[in-house]
């Protein structure tokens, strides 16, 4: 059964700025649901028309069976939501914070004070109820946020970059718990994230965002299987941008069409290879490369990732974006000036 299913699902911002481009997929009940894109592409705006926090410019959506523009608080009884920034009062405890969103959402006193000692016990915090929130170090914050978004049991929560900003152990942490709430508590989780690891770990499918569009949906399995073979990425001797462009234009030219080459591209001044076998296919290229003067610095061979996914279907690593605030808008207007 599809929880989340939408339709040409677009917002427009002032300046004819598409931060969401018609936007099509279902996300079925039960399931870890990941969205993946770099910073900028459209997910926390799909996310926010999702939960009724913004107006979509067109198109339509359903959230647990209910329409977002006609039946706004229904999708919102349902709902969590736990945005990037944490939402937690640090001059409130522990309880306190969860007491009050219970009280939010009309739960009564006795209700709240099941669930608080319930969620204290699923996200790790039992003994730290009644400790000033501020006390909390950044991974026990991100908990108490979580479980605060799954105060009233809601069959449907969103998870808006859940562990941008944490230390690597501290996100391994808030994995497992996510992982634990599909299990334990059945939830239908739809995670936003631009982690490649993060969305491999997780999700029970991905779909891929990118300048306002989703350009695939799958398994993680399915979509690194979709690379077909290996990726073989070469360097250039020259790091300087000119010498670079023309080490991937000449390299391209020369391995296109070859035919233990299912396809190049060029991404952050390197050129990936996208063969059947990359232990055949290294002795090749370089003979090919050297029979035409293209020197390489280093070539390296490995299995799909999703990143590799991400490279084949936009064109780019997300690697690249990881880390900087850039904005539909801002993308546009770099490429303008190509």
């Amino acid at each position: 059964m599809s929880i989340i299913r939408t339709q040409a699902l677009t917002k427009v911002f002032p300046g004819d700025v598409r931060a969401v481009d018609s936007v099509r997929f279902e996300v079925e009940a039960g399931e870890i649901f990941g969205f993946l894109g770099p910073n900028g592409a459209g997910k926390t705006t799909t996310i926010k028309m999702l939960n009724t926090l913004i107006q979509p410019t067109s198109g339509t959506a359903e959230v647990v069976g209910f329409d977002i523009r006609r039946e706004p608080a229904e999708v919102r009884k349902r709902i969590g939501y736990v945005g990037q920034d944490v939402g937690v009062d640090e001059y409130g405890t522990g309880r306190e914070n969860l007491s009050l969103y219970g009280h939010l959402y009309r739960l009564d006193s006795k209700t709240i004070r099941d669930r608080v000692k319930e969620l204290f016990e699923l996200v790790d915090l039992v003994g730290y109820e009644d400790k000033i929130v501020s006390t909390y170090s950044g991974g026990m914050r991100k908990r108490l946020d979580i479980a605060m978004g799954l105060i009233h049991r809601p069959d449907l929560i969103f998870l808006d970059e859940p562990t941008v900003g944490l230390d690597p152990q501290t996100r391994a942490h808030i994995w497992d718990y996510i992982r634990s709430l599909a299990k334990t508590v059945g939830i239908t989780i739809f995670l936003t994230t631009h982690y490649m690891e993060e969305a491999d770990q997780l999700s029970d499918r991905i779909a891929i965002i990118d300048l306002g569009r989703i350009v695939t949906v799958g398994t993680p399995a399915d979509l690194k299987q979709s690379i077909h073979g290996d990726v073989v990425i070469l360097t250039p001797r020259s790091a300087k941008e000119e010498e670079c462009k023309e080490f991937i234009d000449c390299t391209s030219a020369v391995l296109s069409g070859q035919p233990f080459v299912h396809g190049v591209q060029a991404t952050n001044g390197q050129l990936a290879v996208f063969v059947d076998d990359g232990e055949t296919a290294v002795p090749g290229i370089i003979r090919l490369l050297s029979s035409e003067g293209i020197e390489v610095a280093t070539i390296s061979v490995s299995r799909p990732t999703l990143d590799d996914v991400f490279l084949k279907y936009t064109g780019r690593s997300i690697r690249a974006e990881e880390g900087k605030a850039t904005t539909y808008a801002d993308v546009i207007r770099k490429r303008s000036r190509r």
